[in-house]
């Protein structure tokens, strides 16, 4: 169903929100708690499409799922062999790292499954984790050779491998990762980048022995995980849009609560700093292995700046949005090294440069980034979503400061990241 949605721009914005629960965290929180001995209670869930998808797999294949209430849940853990053969396909429904992390878990099972996904996931590249896993010895076999969904699986034994990635990505290492506790040895993965750890941070969490290294990490073989208690943080790419909110809204003030800053996913907070923005880190802790805070974020005075290297999968997710604050910074912003960008779950580079482009933004796409010379103000218009959650949310949030009203096309897709996004809008709004 599509929905399409026009904004109007806003005086100023005031208040504080509670961003959901992060996604890659929860969508791992299902993942090993199944694999786990005993009960995992997990809060903070977020309920999202994409993660709804995981807990949907995990339940056609024998695991107990309760949901207490809205963000609570209990896992009822089997164990590293305790997964049932389904009798139905996999739908991954939008969820890459559904798709791409299970295809690592059920690569080491003795039972045959297949995943599928939306018409946006079918045409996402498969063949990054596919390939490492068949030196692991995997039998996967998907459409151009293993490159696009639908994937069938035939469980099989696996052994350690040592792999370099071409490329940073927390799914390709991830995947590896959960084939690797299903093979005898150690797995050792290594990547041009440090990619976000939470697979890693998570594992050790439930007993498994983990042990990164600069440049990487290895697993051992055949653990025990044992259930514990998982609180979920507030998303950092969630919480991102309204922290570029803040800074290019003027006289704004806002409090963003729990936020989950795992150092392998905060670039966005040292990019927004870096182009100026006034971000304030408050009542800073952990929980349940992962550092958490409350950010203070003011209207801020920004700046162009050269956005590339280490810092760019640290923030891969966030770069919609970051080019926003781009588009309304003084100068010229240059974004190099993202090409990751153009397999999401639509063109990125492509989708942002076009739909900014409607709303009056002088912006270049590249190969790999964008040249972005700011404007002081944006206009009103018409954009669309390209079916793109964080499309859709990032011209939301141009729409706040643009000359005139803003209309999206096809905002129904922010239910698979962000449920109660234009609820906080509003809240803020106010």
């Amino acid at each position: 169903m599509s929905i399409d949605r026009t904004l109007h721009p806003v005086k100023t914005l005031r208040g504080e929100i509670v961003t959901p629960g992060d996604k890659s965290i929860s969508h791992r929180s299902i993942m090993f708690g199944s694999l786990a001995d005993g009960t995992t209670r997990v809060s903070g869930f977020l309920t999202g499409e994409d993660n709804l998808s995981t807990l949907k797999a995990f339940e056609a294949m024998g695991i107990t799922i309760r949901q207490l209430s809205r963000g609570e849940l209990e896992i009822e853990g089997r164990g590293l062999d305790g997964l049932q053969e389904p009798v139905d396909v996999l739908d991954c429904g939008n969820s890459g790292t559904t798709m791409r992390l299970m295809s690592g878990l059920l690569a080491g099972q003795k039972f045959f499954s297949v995943l599928t996904g939306d018409q946006y996931l079918r045409r996402r590249p498969m063949k990054r984790v596919v390939a490492p896993l068949a030196t692991m010895g995997a039998r996967i076999w998907g459409r151009r050779g293993g490159e696009l969904a639908p994937l069938a699986i035939q469980g099989t034994a696996l052994k350690s491998i040592s792999y370099d990635s071409p490329i940073a990505s927390a799914q390709v290492k991830s995947a590896i990762l959960l084939a690797g506790l299903y093979a005898e040895g150690e797995t050792t993965v290594r990547e041009p980048h440090l990619s976000r750890d939470h697979s890693e941070r998570m594992l050790t969490w439930f007993g498994a022995d983990v042990r990164p290294f600069p440049g990487g990490v290895t697993i051992s073989g055949r653990p025990r995980l044992v259930a514990r208690d998982m609180h979920v943080p507030g998303d950092i790419s969630s919480a991102t849009f309204f922290l570029v909110a803040g800074l290019i809204t003027p006289g704004a003030e806002l409090l963003v609560k729990n936020v989950g800053l795992n150092p392998t996913r905060s670039g966005a907070i040292d990019i927004l700093r870096a182009m100026g923005g006034q971000l304030d880190l408050l009542n800073e802790r952990e929980q349940s292995g992962e550092p958490v805070a409350d950010i203070l974020v003011r209207h801020s005075h920004l700046k162009g700046i050269e956005i590339g290297g280490e810092v760019v999968p640290r923030a891969i997710d966030e770069f919609p949005v970051l080019s926003v604050a781009a588009a309304l910074a003084e100068g010229m912003t240059i974004i190099r090294d993202a090409e990751e960008l153009r397999v999401k779950e639509t063109d990125r580079i492509a989708a942002m440069a076009s739909e900014l482009g409607k709303l009056g933004a002088d912006v270049t796409p590249t190969p790999d980034g964008m040249i972005i010379n700011g404007r002081e103000r944006l206009q009103g218009g018409d954009v669309s979503s390209h079916g793109d959650h964080r499309i859709a949310m990032s011209c939301a949030i141009a729409s706040l400061v643009a000359a005139g009203p803003v209309t999206i096309a096809d905002t129904a897709c922010t239910e698979t990241s962000f449920p109660n996004f234009w609820e906080l809008l509003e809240l803020i709004r106010a």
